[in-house]
């Protein structure tokens, strides 16, 4: 451990390292709860828990039948937090997710609105298929991600803590679709890619699912266990070169900087300074799943995708060579090795 390290920890709690292992423990005891149910997806496992550790919300991406909404059922179990789900559709109204007032009346009394609590008054909420409602519906998310808590008819009504959002878009069957915004985008922590699992994990997947025998979930945490250890998270001491290695790879992803011949030439639009703070907290999040005590260049360079990609888009130019974001971030965190 670097003394650079080490002074950060004295400076802010002596206490901290045995907090660090007790919440690493209890973590990857998580994890592997998880993924006695959730095979062959160990990444989108952790990155969600990096997500969770954050306090911030995930896009979950895959095709159909890859267990997202499974993946957050039961991390919702694991942690000890209530989860609910909603499908969005085109359809689909603020009102039915935010909730709505409703008009009392009983013989002799007054008249009187109540309050109807909408399912994002959660702790842990899947928007399924988030893309195929309008973008009014969509953005009635936004008020309850960022400040959590939501106004209707005027009053504040504050949403159950923690609070985060697990949303999933599929990448085929586009039509009717709604692209999420920028604003929107920006919100979610990481993007998580759900790809296919290998053969060694569909295999146990038959086996395990299509038996007369199910795997039990184990709960490991509890809300306020995942709130202390989300405060543990931020206390996490980020060396210097770790900060300036997140500064210069989210600068060099902008247009218009100079920063990179790429970027100019392929990128409309690049990473705002949330992306920056997205950063500092995942890697705090991902050095305490892996037990250590502060995080690294190679934690900046893993999370380089998740973190901005989808908050990146490419030029037209860039389109019809056949570019890619995932190419062009790889090049961008190559630099800083």
């Amino acid at each position: 451990m670097t003394s650079e390290i080490m002074t950060s920890i004295t400076q802010t709690d002596v206490n901290i390292v045995p907090k660090l292992e007790s919440a690493a423990e209890k973590i990857q005891k998580a994890h592997e709860s998880a993924a006695g149910v959730i095979f062959g997806q160990d990444i989108v496992i952790e990155r969600t828990l990096i997500t969770i550790l954050s306090g911030g919300h995930a896009l979950l991406i895959g095709v159909p039948g890859l267990a997202k909404t499974l993946l957050v059922d039961t991390l919702g179990k694991v942690l000890g937090l209530d989860a609910k789900r909603v499908q969005f559709t085109p359809d689909l109204m603020p009102s039915d997710i935010i909730g709505s007032e409703v008009l009392d009346e009983a013989p002799g009394q007054q008249r009187s609105f109540r309050f109807i609590k909408g399912p994002v008054f959660t702790q842990l909420l899947m928007a399924d298929e988030i893309n195929r409602a309008s973008p009014k519906t969509q953005s009635a998310l936004l008020q309850a991600m960022q400040e959590h808590h939501v106004t209707v008819a005027g009053e504040r009504h504050d949403i159950p803590q923690p609070f985060h959002v697990l949303a999933t878009q599929n990448p085929l069957e586009q039509e009717g679709t709604y692209p999420l915004p920028e604003a929107q985008l920006d919100r979610f922590l990481l993007q998580i890619d759900v790809d296919y699992p290998d053969i060694s994990a569909e295999r146990r997947m038959l086996y395990a699912t299509t038996g007369t025998s199910q795997n039990e979930v184990q709960t490991v945490l509890s809300a306020k266990e995942i709130m202390d250890i989300q405060k543990l998270v931020r206390q996490i001491p980020v060396p210097d070169k770790v900060v300036e290695a997140i500064l210069n790879l989210v600068r060099s992803a902008r247009p218009a900087t100079g920063a990179n011949n790429n970027t100019e030439k392929y990128i409309a639009w690049g990473p705002g300074p949330r992306a920056s703070q997205a950063f500092m907290m995942a890697v705090r999040a991902k050095a305490l799943i892996d037990g250590r005590l502060a995080p690294s260049v190679d934690d900046v360079i893993l999370l380089a995708e998740p973190v901005l990609k989808h908050r990146m888009a490419l030029t037209f130019q860039a389109r019809a060579e056949g570019q890619e974001l995932t190419s062009i971030i790889a090049e961008l965190a190559q630099s800083l090795e």
